[in-house]
């Protein structure tokens, strides 16, 4: 069988790799010369942590095992299952991570409540005196996104079955599984899969005119190295009000009691925090889904997650090297974890995955390759 896929970010390089893996032959169209998308513009974070029950914590915990695989066979992914603990500095925050760690799944998510001296154990480079604790998630992991599509690009070509094709753009679906590019070159497969994150104009646009996807944006930053070991990474009370596993009555009651500040909640702020691999720390982040977006990102949020960064460190944050603003595709109904369509004969759309592109694209893939029977 001969796949074609089009977009190099970890979606459509993760469905080039099942599809190498089965045996076929892949053309990997992608119309920068490198993926330059939300693929590399996140923390790298395989977060099982927060994800709601039932389709989409499956296929997190799937997408988790396979991603393990994978970075045994490439270590230049960066793989390394450092888990994450989520900060507590209040007696609310304490209250929703106690009914986290009730819940019927708790055990399978890797979950664990930790006291203050408990988390500083697990990770001593939290010393800020108002931590009270921490929910430790022990199948949270993470991956260096400026190197992991270059790392599995290489790995896919020593198969002899993997053609690359950078800077060029997919114009149009030609016939049943076939595709021209801008440079008037045709590309004829048994199957086509279109992942073209949050490029949704265009050809996508054209295929599926009313797709159930909308875009969103997130300001995020990278310091210098931190000088020390993060040995895990790190979230704080606030991120529990964007991820559908806390959902319930003792959230609610944390909402009611501890608004956020300004800053954070005009940017619908919360702080993730992962240790690349030269010691400095990827920070964010914020969320803006009104479009058309600000082209400039702006600084409240940035003094606002240094300043909740320093007080779980209890020490200045390094210098900020990097500042950056990503744009990633997320289903409307944000139940779904993906939207897969067949959008001609032979020719599939998938995007949508919203922040869950990093930590479930191998899942995703494999499910595609399921579904079409390769």
């Amino acid at each position: 069988m001969r796949v074609i896929v089009v977009g190099a970010g970890v979606v459509g390089t993760m469905h080039a790799w099942q599809a190498i893996e089965r045996g076929h032959e892949v053309v990997h169209i992608e119309r920068e010369a490198e993926a330059r998308g939300a693929s590399v513009r996140n923390f790298g974070l395989v977060w099982v942590s927060g994800r709601a029950g039932g389709e989409e914590l499956d296929t997190a915990l799937r997408a988790r095992e396979l991603w393990e695989a994978v970075g045994e066979r490439v270590p230049g992914l960066g793989f390394r299952a450092n888990g994450s603990l989520t900060v507590l500095t209040s007696p609310a925050e304490l209250a929703v991570a106690e009914a986290a760690a009730a819940r019927p799944d708790a055990a399978a998510r890797g979950y664990a409540l930790l006291t203050a001296e408990e988390t500083r154990a697990a990770n001593p480079a939290l010393r800020g005196s108002a931590v009270l604790g921490a929910l430790h998630c022990e199948r949270d992991a993470a991956v260096e996104p400026r190197v992991a599509q270059r790392a599995l690009k290489d790995k896919l070509l020593e198969s002899g079955r993997y053609t690359f094709l950078g800077g060029r753009e997919v114009r149009e679906v030609t016939g049943e599984r076939a595709v021209r590019d801008d440079h008037g070159d045709v590309y004829i497969g048994d199957a086509v899969v279109l992942c073209t994150g949050a490029w949704l104009g265009g050809l996508v646009k054209e295929l599926a005119p009313d797709l159930p996807v909308r875009r969103v944006r997130l300001q995020m930053m990278q310091t210098a190295p931190l000088g020390e070991a993060l040995t895990t990474s790190v979230a704080d009370g606030d991120s529990f009000r964007y991820y559908p596993a806390y959902a319930g009555g003792a959230l609610d009651a944390m909402a009611a009691a501890q608004q956020q500040p300004p800053a954070a909640a005009g940017h619908r702020a919360q702080l993730l925090m992962v240790q690349r691999a030269d010691g400095g720390l990827t920070i964010g982040d914020t969320h803006e889904y009104d479009a058309p977006f600000d082209f400039d990102v702006v600084e409240d949020p940035y003094e606002h997650l240094a300043g909740v960064v320093e007080g779980l460190l209890g020490r200045p944050l390094p210098a900020v090297r990097r500042r950056w603003a990503g744009v990633y595709a997320q289903c409307t109904d944000t139940a779904r974890v993906v939207h897969r369509q067949q959008v001609r004969d032979g020719v599939w759309l998938v995007t949508g995955p919203g922040g869950r592109g990093m930590t479930c694209s191998p899942a995703i893939a494999e499910r595609t390759a399921n579904e079409l029977g390769w």
